[in-house]
């Protein structure tokens, strides 16, 4: 399997890395299958993400998506950020291995999640 350079720096030297305690949005998603597990956390103010942070139990593809997708949508607005698709972090990361592409979706879906939980909490 060859990984992109992109791939290999956000799995060595990942971004964002830990968990806010006081966070306005938790997103938890998991893979049985793949056995990767994601956990996004959303700092937001005034409707802009202003802190996000992951913990990923996963291969270095899941790491990757991981810490790629939270560069994508720290300093966005919420509703920009619910807008990021898979397909915009494999783009990014310079591709994926088709085996791995659902690392990319777990991103997705983890980030969609930590919103909708932002929004439950903020009646939205």
């Amino acid at each position: 399997m060859l990984y992109s350079e992109k791939v290999m720096d956000h799995f060595q030297n990942p971004r964002n890395v830990g968990k806010i305690e006081d966070a306005d949005g938790v997103g938890e998603v998991g893979n049985a299958k793949c056995g990767d597990i994601m956990k996004i956390y959303i700092k937001v103010e005034n409707d802009i993400i202003v802190d996000v942070k992951f913990n990923t139990f996963g291969c270095g593809s899941a790491i990757a998506s991981s810490s790629m997708a939270t560069e994508m949508i720290k300093g966005k607005p919420v509703a920009e950020a619910l807008d990021i698709t898979n397909k915009a972090v494999v783009e990014a990361l310079d591709g994926l291995p088709p085996q791995k592409v659902h690392c990319s979706v777990l991103a997705e879906e983890a980030i969609k999640a930590a919103i909708e939980d932002y929004y439950s909490r903020n009646g939205k």
